[in-house]
């Protein structure tokens, strides 16, 4: 163990490591910026220049994008009241009334203050969680990992969006498309058409490239006309709070860290959710709730620092049990994969420096992101002047690369213009991009250990119930989806909208 700590720390603090953190957070302080441009959607564009690299150092750019990009968007959400990603709108709800009302430069500096808070407590999570969990991921069987599996769908199906059918769609299209190909236990061919290339399945870099950042082209190539955006004026002294008032916030900063962390840890959530229900938690226990939404920090810090931790927490599941937290980590999924590495509990027995390195990684990037960010914060803010037409177009041949690079196949050059097409057309009628991706992912772990598990059982599915993690995972699926219906009938939401 001491071993492998001394290795992660060198591989991680090497020349090579560090510098991609730096480029990565730079990049993703960027791509958070500028509105239309997702922390997910950065992660897909910088993955394909991972091919060539190491997997230390592949990760040490994909964590510096994850962890700049979440942060970033604050910046043009205090500034221009345009979330730059999905994990900052509730940082509008009190950021830009406050630099409305001059105090744009204490937004700022609040935000990113509490936006590194929240990544250093969900560090600290992952450190002390992931072992464990580790540890007990490995006495799981195959009957254990479909139930967990399955109530991580539940989860991604019935909290994305307002329509629970349009998620449980969404859920169950990217399930569909993970059938495609050679079946993984008797390796029989499904729905190739008698395509030699279809007989491969699908690529996961190849789906994630095209639902998320040719889709968001598409979506922008729909609207050309684009509006000048005002930017608000500021000045930064420091980070505009004294050591009193941010004391006087620790209930607030924990309670939100907390709040994203566990978001984080639940796959398929991420911090487009934690910002806005730690905003609603924090709002709902302050003594002056009616003062959220008039321009106070308080607003500011629930949302920034629940989205912040979110990075720790997704990356417990993602390194434990071999399932992503969110579209971000499912992308580092991937770089593992083209590594040849599976993520999951054999990964802290069989890869423990890299264990070690992602976790120094992590720091270093939270660290780099708090410097950078505070004193480059008028060069990104320059890049909101860069003309979509510029900036898409080479998007475009950026993914196209990418998809090509995964398997050197022209195929899937088309298949990511294909997936593409399919998550603009999902957007458009407001089905959730996530659960297709998280889907595909879950639908071969949960096909591989239904079809394992029943071969244990002599084709029996009474030891699923029975066996008690299986059982109690069964359990709560079916108990949250009858919450889930129940609560949404009782608030009168549109399920089947």
């Amino acid at each position: 163990m001491y071993e492998s700590f001394l290795s992660g720390l060198q591989l991680a603090t090497s020349f090579n490591a560090i510098l991609y953190i730096l480029l990565g957070v730079v990049l993703g302080i960027i791509f958070g910026a500028t509105p239309g441009i997702s922390t997910t959607m950065g992660i897909a564009l910088t993955l394909p220049m991972t091919y060539a690299m190491s997997l230390e150092n592949g990760l040490a750019l994909l964590l510096g994008v994850f962890v700049g990009g979440v942060s970033g968007g604050l910046i043009t959400a205090i500034l221009i009241n345009v979330p730059g990603t999905p994990a900052s709108i509730a940082t509008t709800f009190d950021g830009h009334p406050m630099a409305k009302n001059g105090e744009a430069g204490k937004a700022l500096g609040v935000g990113l203050l509490f936006s590194f808070y929240g990544g250093i407590f969900s560090w600290v999570v992952l450190i002390f969680l992931s072992p464990v969990l580790a540890r007990f991921a490995l006495k799981l069987g195959p009957t254990e990992y479909f139930a967990i599996a399955l109530f991580s769908l539940t989860l991604i199906a019935s909290l994305s969006g307002k329509s629970l059918l349009k998620g449980l769609i969404s859920g169950g299209l990217g399930l569909m498309l993970a059938t495609v190909g050679v079946s993984p236990i008797d390796g029989f061919t499904r729905f190739s058409f008698g395509s030699r290339n279809l007989r491969s399945g699908f690529d996961l870099v190849t789906v994630l490239i095209g639902i998320y950042a040719v889709a968001e082209v598409f979506n922008i190539a729909k609207n050309p006309r684009e509006e000048k955006l005002t930017v608000i004026s500021y000045k930064m002294k420091g980070f505009g709070i004294g050591i009193k008032e941010f004391f006087q916030q620790q209930k607030n900063a924990l309670v939100s860290a907390f709040i994203g962390t566990g978001i984080g840890i639940l796959p398929g959530l991420g911090a487009g959710i934690a910002n806005l229900v730690s905003y609603s938690t924090v709002k709902s226990i302050s003594k002056t709730p009616d003062k959220f939404g008039t321009g106070i920090i308080d607003g500011v810090v629930a949302s920034e620092t629940a989205n912040n931790a979110t990075t720790g927490g997704a990356l417990v599941p993602l390194l434990t049990l071999g399932i992503p937290g969110d579209g971000g980590t499912a992308l580092m999924m991937a770089a593992f994969f083209i590594h040849g590495i599976t993520p999951g509990p054999l990964l802290f027995k069989n890869h423990g420096p890299t264990i070690y390195a992602i976790f120094v990684m992590l720091l270093i990037a939270n660290v780099a992101m708090i410097i950078i960010e505070y004193f480059g914060m008028r060069f990104f803010i320059n890049v909101l002047k860069v003309p979509k037409y510029i900036l898409f177009p080479i998007i475009i041949v950026l993914c196209t690369v990418g998809a090509f690079g995964s398997n050197n196949r022209v195929f899937d050059v088309y298949a990511v213009l294909f997936f593409g097409v399919v998550g603009f057309l999902l957007s458009n009628y407001k089905y959730p991009l996530p659960p297709v991706i998280l889907g595909f992912i879950l639908g071969d772990l949960i096909e591989t250990n239904l079809r394992r598990g029943l071969m244990s059982t002599y084709d029996s599915f009474w030891p699923f119930l029975t066996r008690p993690i299986s059982g109690l995972f069964l359990f709560l699926t079916l108990s949250f989806m009858g919450y889930i219906v129940f609560k949404a009938v009782k608030n009168k939401r549109k399920i089947f909208d």
